[in-house]
Order: structure tokens, then sequence, then C-alpha cells
């Protein structure tokens, strides 16, 4: 063979060579390439399901905090209906007391919640168990003007709307249930307030704004036995 076509032959050669060469390595660096896409996107579904795990026990948590704040306030709320309980059962023992005896000169009597209701409270409450409605409302109305600021004050205003209920004079009855809601927000006499509440709007055929009222108080107190009779009247309509 001639020099020049053997020369010839092998630059065609070493081209065919390199050409292979070069190809593989353009496969090798596609294939190394795909591997780490592939990496990337099996650790982005890794991230993806680790995020996903922790919003779920963030959100875990968040609902059981809930639970248990729901939990203590049907608690807090139950404890303040047994106080107010005992507070009108201090009442009616106080009505049922002995004979008095008459003394020169007495004592005069602690003030306090942990002496039980004031004297002028049990005689106004006094009147209401009895059904002296009109009397007992100027009786409760002297209490709440002499000591306004009374802890029995919310109790007082509470009665007066249960006395105008029972008269019938729905108007006034729903003013004082109101009052007690607005007035005394922390009082163990709201449940029941906005339970009257409801009831006194019904009488006055206002039955949309009666819904809302026994609405308010379930969310409010969901725990609460007014709260179980204010589902009693909306099951009932």
């Amino acid at each position: 063979m001639p020099s020049g076509i053997r020369w010839a032959a092998c630059v065609a050669a070493s081209f065919v060579l390199a050409g292979c060469a070069s190809s593989d390595l353009v496969v090798k660096r596609q294939t190394e390439t795909e591997a780490k896409v592939e990496h990337l996107i099996q650790s982005g579904k890794k991230l993806e399901q680790h995020v996903n795990e922790l919003s779920g026990q963030a959100l875990s948590q968040e609902d059981e905090t809930k639970a248990v704040s729901a939990q203590l306030k049907q608690l807090q709320d139950a404890i303040r209906e047994l106080r107010t309980a005992q507070d009108e059962l201090k009442a009616r023992i106080s009505l049922q007391a002995a004979p008095k005896i008459e003394v020169i000169n007495p004592e005069p009597a602690p003030k306090g919640k942990d002496y039980g209701p004031p004297s002028d409270y049990v005689k106004a409450f006094g009147l209401y168990s009895a059904n002296s409605f009109p009397a007992a409302i100027e009786a409760f109305e002297a209490f709440l003007k002499n000591d306004p600021k009374s802890s029995y004050a919310a109790n007082a205003v509470y009665w007066i709307g249960e006395c105008r209920y029972s008269l019938s004079e729905f108007d006034k009855a729903r003013d004082a249930f109101q009052k007690v809601v607005s007035d005394y927000a922390k009082s163990a006499k709201v449940p029941d307030a906005l339970l009257k509440l409801g009831y006194t709007l019904a009488a006055m055929n206002e039955k949309d704004k009666a819904i809302a009222t026994y609405e308010r108080l379930i969310k409010a107190y969901p725990g609460s036995p007014a709260a179980a009779k204010a589902r009693e009247r909306l099951t009932a309509n």
C-alpha cells in the first residue's frame, strides 16, 4: 500500500476513534446528569413528605390545644354555675332561719361573700320565692340602689328579669336579662340570662332573635345546663 494512502487511512481511523470517544463521553455525562436529576427528584419527594408530616403534627397539636381549652372553659362555666347555685341555696336557707332574738346593741354582721347573701337581698329573694313579684322587684331595685357594686348585683338584676317575665312584662324582662349579659359579662348568671332572654324574645314573637340568642349561648357556654335547654328549644323549633 502506498505510504500516502496508509497515512490517510491512519488519519481517518484516528477521527473515527476520536468520534467514538467523544460520543462515549457525551453518553456518560448525560447518564450522570440524569442520575443527579433523579436524585434531586427523590430528595424533593422526601423533603415534601417530611414537611407534610411536620404540618400534620403541628395541626394535631393545635387541635389538641383547642380541645383542652374548650374543656377548661366548660369546667370554669360549671364552677361559676355551682357557685351561683350555692349562693341561691344560702338565700333559701336564710329564709328558713330560726326566730329572731332581739339583742341590745348587737355587733354588726360581717360583710362579704363568705358570709352569704346580704339580708336585703335575702328579703327580696324571699318575696320572689313567694310569687310576690311586684314587691320583689321593688326590693331588688332598692338593694341595687343601696349596694350597686355588690357581688350579688348581677343576681338581683337577673331576678328582676324573672319577675318581669312572670308578670308577662316581656319588654322589661328582655331589658333586664340583656343588662345581665352586657353589664355583668363575668357573672355566672350570664348563661341563664341568655337562656331567659331567648325565652322572652320567643314570647315576643321575635323568633329569629330568639334562635340567634340560643345559638350564642350554646357557642359561648357549650357545657352549661342553660345550653342544654337552649338545644332543646332549637330542636323543638
